[in-house]
């Protein structure tokens, strides 16, 4: 795992597959996503870089995708730390439903057979807080929580206004220093619609689930990239 710092108090985790953030407030970490199952240690070791396991307060999760809620389970279980994920894909995450499939290009089919079609299934995973749209997240000075469905029902991003910061999940994603609309989705069109809202934000850094963050000026890359990327 690749640990890479994009403020004093935010950290990339980058994975084999995916990516998690760990955001480091005061006295208090936030984990946003965790990974494929067996990322465990990697974190542990992120955490210790930043302070102890006992300050992770919570854990958010973008979605239910194995690659991002692989490992909540275990490390929710470390101190007790709160899972927080949307109220729609929280029974997923609990797995007391199925996680609906995604709505698969031909391209995106033979992409998801060579990168995703060998992670590990995440283990069942209770979840503290069901979040709606609109809700504040205490890290960074206030976390808004914005629905953002499409790549799944329950996909949300985080915006940090105090550090103009967001969190897309994998709703958009880049590739070779380029930003790109995200792949594997549920439902294309709402994926698009929940693009130009993350667009509309005034931001400087955007964190993706998949590929590098964008770290500055953010949001005329979001914007550029969704005028050209997506139709209507």
């Amino acid at each position: 795992m690749e640990t890479i710092e994009l403020l004093p108090d935010l950290h990339l985790l980058r994975f084999p597959v995916g990516q998690a953030y760990l955001w480091r407030d005061t006295d208090s970490l936030t984990l946003i996503d965790t990974g494929p199952a067996g990322s465990g240690e990697h974190i542990a070791a992120a955490i210790q870089r930043l302070g102890t396991p006992d300050q992770l307060r919570q854990i958010v999760l973008t979605h239910f995708h194995d690659d991002h809620a692989g490992s909540a389970a275990e490390v929710a279980a470390w101190h007790g730390a709160p899972v927080l994920a949307h109220r729609l894909d929280a029974p997923v995450i609990r797995t007391e439903a199925p996680g609906p499939p995604p709505n698969f290009t031909d391209q995106e089919r033979v992409l998801h057979a060579q990168i995703a079609s060998d992670l590990p299934a995440a283990p069942p995973c209770r979840v503290d807080r069901e979040l709606e749209d609109g809700d504040v997240i205490d890290f960074g000075g206030g976390a808004q929580v914005v629905w953002g469905p499409g790549h799944t029902d329950g996909s949300i991003g985080l915006h940090v206004p105090s550090s103009r910061v967001l969190f897309t999940g994998d709703t958009v994603a880049s590739w070779e220093g380029q930003v790109i609309f995200g792949v594997f989705h549920i439902d294309r069109t709402r994926a698009a619609e929940s693009f130009r809202r993350f667009a509309n934000l005034d931001v400087d850094i955007a964190c993706f689930g998949h590929g590098d963050p964008v770290r500055s000026d953010a949001s005329a890359a979001l914007r550029a990239a969704a005028a050209e990327q997506l139709t209507e």
